[in-house]
């Protein structure tokens, strides 16, 4: 059973986030506290009474090729074609092309809840929303009036094609190609791999974005085009005509996540595939980026999602189960495990975690949808700096801790947890891919140090620290006991955060630069630790004048954070600053010589 947090999601957006930013904007004027509760009250009950109970049979069913055709699980059409007549899948869309243009932290909001209820079904949505983001920036004015509004609405589905057996996350080695034909168009030769939603029976149409190259390319990713390439071509009418050159050679198995069809695609067996280009020749990539930043952030959020749907799953399992004598306890039987000290500590530290990632995925959500109605351009470049350094954070921390909250389910449940029936394990299975696609989590650690802390010189980024020391002097200018070593334990951090900034800016100066990546994973991790610190601190001070217990309860979660989970940061940065020469010594060939 799953229940959305509605509350603690309108809290978080309001209250932490800076929601209330936007809704002092011109574009956003009509977005009132009444209308965003709506919205994510119809949200919580769709993903809680339509998606959630779909998950653990689409866990079993999968997504069987039969006939050269993707099917999906029971219920699964039904409820895709429920979730597109509520207008959910053009949430933050353009209104001209049928979206209703709301900011992308009601968007966060919302797809948190569909993922909690089923991420393999959220999934597939969270791509079209990239495809429709990637045509509203680069694609022609005829592919939008041909493609848009039927993407928008969801009556077709959108695909990102990116990977190649060869070519993993080096998009150098792409070999995909495409040749020009005389009316503009392109052919398409090539296979992908582990194309999400690559095939299935949702949707009468998909809309493959395809990445290839040209026969006069530069090498490398500068050689690189995008190609808008359709299943089934599609009449200047609008109707649809003949089947494309592309197929589905293949569904892979595996861990989890059994509900999202994962395929093998072949293009141009048949001649070639017919193509458009979206935005420039050989300028693909940044079209696709605009693709794979707004996948980052939704990864995080399936991150999040799972954590939060595994916390309901083990405080259930909890409070039913009974084992044992809990200290204290003087009531007859046996304690239900929730009054055990070592389970609360594991049930704090997914709480916790999870509120955490959610506040770093709101937060990078609020840079993007602020990076947008900045005026004028130093507001623009500060919050476009923000969201880029906000994205492989909330990316790489939420997803980790999807993993580790529902780790830490399976533990509380015992060897119930070990057995498939209960569905504890389903979350673990689920989760672990999120750390792995869309760049993996030690991609997003070297994006976050070599890319974007050297943004404005570093200045961005000791700013940044400026703000969360604020916060941190906030909680001990409250003198509120029940803060504990908040405070402290938080300024500690911050300040080993500091350390290691300085440390991997001075590397990269000095062009150390396998210095700086030896210790990238372990920054990522202090910087998205400290910052999480920072906003349950917030967070429990914004409560002063919510009711005695959620003031209670967030207050807590902040200071069991802090004093505990806070406690890695020491060694995080020892980490950062001593581990590179043992590494760099490290010679893994010689292992198996």
């Amino acid at each position: 059973m799953y229940r959305a947090p509605v509350d603690e999601i309108a809290f978080t957006l309001k209250q932490v986030c800076g929601l209330a930013d936007l809704q002092k904007s011109d574009r956003h004027a009509e977005l009132g506290d009444d209308l965003v509760d709506a919205i994510l009250t119809e949200a919580g009950r769709f993903a809680a009474e339509e998606i959630a109970p779909l998950n653990s049979v689409a866990d079993k069913h999968g997504t069987p090729l039969e006939g050269g055709a993707v099917s999906t699980p029971p219920g699964w059409r039904e409820a895709y074609h429920a979730w597109i007549e509520g207008g959910w899948n053009g949430l933050t869309a353009d209104p001209e092309s049928g979206g209703q243009g709301l900011p992308v932290m009601l968007s966060a909001a919302a797809l948190e809840m569909w993922n909690s209820g089923s991420m393999a079904f959220a999934i597939g949505p969270t791509l079209t929303i990239g495809a429709v983001e990637a045509m509203e920036k680069h694609a022609s004015e005829e592919l939008k009036a041909k493609y848009l509004e039927k993407l928008v609405s969801g009556e077709w589905m959108g695909t990102m094609n990116l990977t190649e057996p060869q070519a993993g996350s080096d998009l150098n080695a792409l070999k995909a190609r495409a040749e020009r034909n005389e009316d503009g168009t392109y052919r398409i030769f090539g296979q992908k791999i582990f194309i999400t939603y690559g095939d299935h029976d949702l949707t009468d149409n998909i809309i493959h974005m395809v990445l290839a190259r040209l026969p006069d390319a530069p090498a490398g990713t500068r050689g690189i085009s995008l190609f808008l390439v359709p299943k089934f071509l599609v009449n200047d009418d609008g109707s649809l005509g003949e089947r494309n050159d592309v197929k589905v050679a293949g569904v892979e198995h595996k861990m989890g996540i059994h509900g999202s069809p994962t395929c093998t695609m072949v293009y141009g067996d048949q001649g070639g595939a017919k193509g458009w280009l979206i935005g420039e020749e050989n300028r693909g990539l940044a079209c696709m980026f605009t693709m794979m930043n707004n996948a980052r952030l939704a990864v995080g959020i399936q991150g999040l999602g799972v954590a939060e749907r595994a916390y309901q799953h083990a405080l259930a399992y909890a409070v039913e189960r009974r084992q044992g004598k809990a200290p204290g306890d003087t009531g007859e039987g046996m304690s239900p495990i929730a009054r055990h000290p070592d389970i609360k500590r594991m049930l704090l530290a997914m709480k916790s975690r999870t509120q955490v990632a959610r506040a770093i995925c709101y937060a990078c959500a609020h840079a993007i949808d602020m990076s947008k109605l900045a005026e004028d351009a130093d507001g623009k470049t500060f919050w476009s700096e923000r969201a880029s350094l906000l994205t492989p954070i909330a990316k790489a921390l939420s997803t980790d801790f999807g993993v580790e909250v529902a780790s830490l389910g399976i533990q509380i449940h015992g060897g119930m947890g070990f057995i498939e029936e209960t569905g504890a394990a389903q979350h673990l299975r689920d989760a672990r891919i999120a750390p792995i696609y869309e760049g993996t989590n030690g991609i997003q650690s070297i994006d976050l140090v070599m890319r974007k802390l050297p943004l404005s010189g570093g200045e961005h980024i000791r700013g940044f620290l400026g703000e969360l020391m604020e916060i941190a002097e906030a909680v001990a200018a409250s003198n509120r006991p029940e803060f504990g070593a908040t405070a402290e334990r938080l300024a500690a951090s911050i300040k080993d955060l500091g350390d290691a900034t300085d440390y991997m800016l001075t590397a990269q100066a000095e062009g150390r630069v396998a210095d700086a990546l030896s210790g990238a994973t372990p920054y990522l991790r202090l910087a998205g630790l400290t910052l999480g610190g920072a906003l349950l601190a917030k967070g429990a001070l914004r409560s002063m004048d919510e009711p005695a217990p959620k003031l209670a309860e967030r207050t807590l979660l902040a200071r069991n954070f802090c004093e505990t989970t806070l406690g890695e940061t020491a060694g995080l940065k020892s980490d950062i600053l001593l581990s590179a020469a043992s590494i760099q010594a490290f010679d893994a060939e010689a292992q198996i010589a």
